[in-house]
């Protein structure tokens, strides 16, 4: 009953080059990479039997083995992070129970988002994978449509049927309101944490499938899943008042700092 987590780290993002070597300032000013501090989110969760760093880039690895952590070299053709995790799981030769994919983008990733992911999964014993959902508020939606205003992919959002089924994923803010919401109010929109539990098979068979256009399209790895017909729950987190947000653009480099200052995180 093992579970693996995997940090997918590359160098070469078209959008943000050596995105995981950027470092963050905390609370305290202290800063910390984000790879640094996506293995403090993973290692911080109950219930993980063992927590790797997974690249192709030596400046990643010779960094990530500076403060601690175990490094697997994977192939420099992983066109994302769950292929690259599905590489790491077969280099590693393990048979865990669930592999948790910790993308290294989202170091505002609070344990019990992973731990809540893990005990979704195992609960519904037939989905493939889960990933986790987090309810906007007007405050965070209003941010999600000020980047797409402004040019920017920013986060993704997930719609998904009575029974938790993931229906689609978008870089566009889905569903449609045009309502206008309070800060602290609840809206219908529901952003996506970039965080996946996957049974093994359901991981090894995705590399065998070909990439369709809803995912070319999109740029959303999770889609190919989806068009593969596979079972995609989505559990829907609390984030207990702590704001989340991926490192997606140079842009938010300050926005996730003052994030880290206003919860006291180091």
């Amino acid at each position: 009953m093992s579970v693996l987590v995997v940090i997918p780290a590359r160098y070469a993002s078209s959008r943000y080059p050596g995105k995981p070597l950027v470092a963050l300032k905390g609370a305290t000013g202290e800063a910390k990479t984000l790879i640094r501090r996506s293995w403090d989110a993973a290692v911080a969760a109950k219930g993980v039997d063992r927590v790797v760093v997974a690249t192709d880039d030596k400046r990643i690895a010779e960094h990530a083995d500076c403060f601690g952590a175990e490094v697997v070299m994977t192939s420099e053709e992983c066109a994302n992070g769950t292929e690259r995790c599905a590489d790491a799981l077969s280099r590693l030769g393990e048979k865990p129970e669930i592999v948790v994919n910790l993308q290294g983008d989202a170091p505002l990733t609070p344990s019990w988002f992973v731990e809540n992911l893990i005990a979704g999964l195992r609960a519904d014993k037939d989905a493939d994978l889960a990933t986790p959902v987090l309810r906007c508020d007007g405050k965070a939606l209003s941010a999600l449509l000020l980047d797409r205003k402004s040019g920017r992919v920013g986060g993704t959002t997930a719609v998904f049927g009575s029974k938790r089924d993931a229906l689609y994923f978008s870089k566009e803010v889905i569903p449609f309101t045009s309502k206008l919401y309070l800060d602290e109010e609840k809206t219908p929109v529901f952003h996506h944490v970039g965080l996946y539990a996957y049974r093994p098979y359901a991981l090894h068979a995705y590399v065998g499938w070909p990439v369709g256009p809803l995912e070319t399209l999109e740029g959303l790895e999770q889609l190919r899943f989806i068009e593969n017909g596979k079972r995609v729950l989505c559990v829907e987190v609390d984030g207990k008042g702590r704001a989340f947000w991926e490192l997606n653009n140079p842009e938010d480099v300050p926005r996730i700092e003052a994030m880290l200052k206003q919860m006291g995180q180091r």
